[in-house]
């Protein structure tokens, strides 16, 4: 009679969760839909939800947590929505003229309480490697523009591309900013209201 009720139990649970919304099941950790090539570089990336992991790896952290709120000035410049682009950790050795889907040069994290929670890469090639866009995961990577003045210098021209693959992005897996990424009202939290980077020419 008890294994009988809970294997009702476990029964009951089972169509409870299969019921549940997608939205349901996506924040219980699976994160946004992708390709099996994205699949692929994200599981070799999990490591990093360890933000220290890719300290010891070579990432060093820039500290400012980037943002682009409505309002800001050089949308039409860039095409970027509202949104965030959360904590960048660079890479310099990963720097070339050849990108490899499980190097990105820039990991992305989204402050969350007291950690950073790991929600997105970025590929990033500088003018100065290759004077045309190079491309990945079947897209074309975006620029050139200016370097992402302070964490950069402005006279850094490149090429990048934002993949988020650890959050969902209302905007698109693609899209440079995620509206879902939230940056710090204080602290670290700094946006591009006074001078957003612009397209240059190769």
């Amino acid at each position: 009679m008890v294994r009988q009720r809970r294997f009702s139990r476990v029964v009951l649970a089972a169509v409870f969760v299969a019921g549940l919304p997608a939205s349901v099941h996506a924040q219980a950790g699976k994160g946004p839909s992708l390709t099996p090539a994205l699949a692929a570089t994200r599981a070799a990336l999990d490591k990093y939800k360890d933000p220290m992991q890719a300290v010891r790896d070579g990432y060093f952290s820039t500290v400012a947590c980037i943002e682009f709120r409505p309002g800001d000035s050089g949308h039409e410049h860039m095409d970027y929505k509202p949104g965030a682009m959360g904590v960048h950790f660079l890479n310099a050795s990963t720097i070339g003229p050849k990108l490899d889907s499980l190097k990105p040069q820039v990991l992305m994290y989204e402050p969350v309480g007291d950690k950073l929670v790991l929600v997105g890469a970025e590929w990033f090639v500088p003018v100065a490697v290759s004077k045309t866009a190079p491309t990945l995961f079947g897209q074309t990577l975006m620029g050139p523009m200016e370097g992402h003045a302070p964490i950069m210098g402005s006279d850094l021209h490149h090429w990048d591309l934002h993949v988020w693959l650890w959050k969902d992005n209302p905007n698109g897996v693609f899209s440079p900013t995620n509206a879902s990424v939230k940056c710090p009202k204080t602290g670290y939290g700094y946006s591009f209201d006074d001078a957003p980077p612009k397209i240059v020419k190769p």
